[in-house]
């Protein structure tokens, strides 16, 4: 493949072409609010998780309606993200009201975050909206996936036709040459540049990277040697830059739902050592984007 397709071709390969049949019930959040926790060096690993840990515990005994997933970076630099979705902004409006008016809660996000904030070189926020068009087949069992590729496209002012244009080309071939391939698209609307896209693709298990890469020849013959070059333009005009990243799930650090418990208890609910018991009982507190 030419070096100019690699952002938007390319990222969308590495997302990862995966043979997972779309699950009903499934569909990804309409609004996904991210927390991006950058850890200080030799303060991560279950130093981090201990630390978490306490939010986790708030939450679970407050029986919180509202659950999140934490991932562990891969690649990049070493960093944990936090998603929580919604169903609008109202929705995640009246979530943080109604921990803002819960006395116990409210009084350890404070003590959890000063705590917490001992780990961490930088955290920041973003908000993002579900985008239909850019996304395939998005629709997945999330409770049985351990890794998310995440590809982070900027795209640039004054092209936003092109960037269309690629996209939907990228996601017309799939369809038709591969269609078990999944993955979900958001754009920012929140903490991110303008024209910003997030493309999130969950595996089972690596393995699967390295079948994707097979999969480049029946992408390119899908599209033909003409559409090909039009989507090296597109490409080459539209995009500012990309990078694409590898994250593990980490159970310890989420507060899943009770399905997600139930489909898998063994992942989701592991045992914590003793340590991470006595410091979560000690320093409760709720997370909220």
């Amino acid at each position: 493949m030419k070096r100019v397709t690699k952002f938007v071709v390319g990222m969308l390969l590495l997302l990862g072409v995966q043979a997972v049949v779309a699950q009903e019930g499934n569909a990804p959040p309409k609004v996904l609010g991210v927390i991006r926790e950058y850890i200080k060096p030799g303060k991560g690993g279950m130093a981090h998780d201990r630390s978490e840990s306490a939010f986790v515990q708030a939450f679970s005994h407050a029986k919180w309606p509202t659950h999140y997933l934490a991932v562990d970076s891969l690649s990049g630099k070493p960093r944990s993200l936090f998603f929580v979705g919604y169903d609008s902004f109202e929705a995640w409006e009246k979530d943080v009201n109604g921990q803002q008016k819960n006395p116990a809660l409210a009084a350890a996000i404070d003590r959890a975050t000063a705590a917490d904030g001992e780990l961490l070189s930088e955290v920041n926020m973003a908000a993002f909206v579900y985008n239909d068009e850019y996304s395939l087949n998005s629709s997945v069992d999330i409770a049985h996936m351990r890794y998310f590729e995440i590809s982070l496209v900027h795209t640039r002012q004054g092209h936003q036709k092109e960037w269309d244009e690629a996209v939907k080309m990228v996601v017309a071939a799939y369809a038709k040459a591969l269609p078990d391939t999944h993955w979900a698209a958001y754009a920012s609307v929140y903490g991110q540049p303008d024209g910003t896209y997030v493309f999130f693709t969950p595996m089972k298990s690596m393995v699967e990277i390295d079948r994707n890469f097979m999969n480049n020849k029946k992408f390119v013959a899908a599209m033909g040697e003409d559409g090909m070059k039009k989507l090296d333009a597109l490409s080459a005009a539209s995009v500012e830059s990309s990078e694409t990243n590898l994250f593990a799930f980490n159970p310890r650090m989420s507060y899943p739902s009770d399905e997600w418990v139930k489909a898998d208890p063994d992942f989701w609910k592991p045992k914590a050592s003793d340590g991470m018991t006595k410091k979560a009982a000690e320093k409760p507190a709720a997370k909220t984007p």
